[in-house]
């Protein structure tokens, strides 16, 4: 990848948001394209024993995660779990890494993809001081800045997971 090519070279100078959205869009297709082409098969594959983690529990993790930050902490608003708890056939609290039999890869994906553009849009017209509503549990209250280098660090991590997943599944690995 040339350095026109890549997206957070191309906002070395940029503003905070622009920056900080950018670097999150390029961590989230990095994901994405970790479990590009992938089969079923291939995507449930805990590649990197004593860990039960596999590409397709990443996504839909991600997807849980997308959900949870947008809607949940910065919304404040009652958004139900995706993958894990009550969402899950088993009520699994870890049910986003831990897919029943009939998840797949494809379906993960799409939902990954819709999460994002919703958080994208709650995210959208906010500031980045903007203070989140999420008054569950007596948990702090984040700004949307937090939130952004939150994501960015979360994603950050589970590419480097997604990155060893794939190396053993096909020999794929780099950026």
């Amino acid at each position: 990848m040339t350095a026109e090519e890549d997206p957070v070279d191309a906002v070395a100078a940029a503003d905070e948001r622009v920056t900080l959205r950018t670097f999150l869009g390029a961590y989230r297709a990095t994901l994405a394209r970790k479990a590009d082409g992938l089969t079923d098969e291939q995507a449930r594959l805990a590649t990197c024993p004593p860990s039960d983690l596999t590409m397709l529990g990443l996504v839909r993790h991600m997807a849980d995660v997308e959900r949870g930050w947008a809607h949940r902490a910065f919304l404040g608003v009652d958004a139900p779990t995706i993958y894990y708890g009550a969402a899950h056939p088993d009520g699994d609290m870890d049910g986003d890494f831990h897919p029943p039999s009939g998840a797949t890869l494809a379906d993960a994906l799409a939902t990954y993809w819709q999460e994002i553009a919703s958080a994208d849009r709650v995210y959208a017209s906010a500031s980045l001081d903007s203070i989140g509503l999420d008054a569950r549990d007596d948990r702090p209250r984040y700004s949307l800045r937090w939130i952004y280098v939150h994501l960015i660090e979360e994603y950050a991590r589970h590419c480097g997971h997604a990155d060893l997943i794939r190396q053993v599944i096909d020999g794929s690995a780099g950026e």
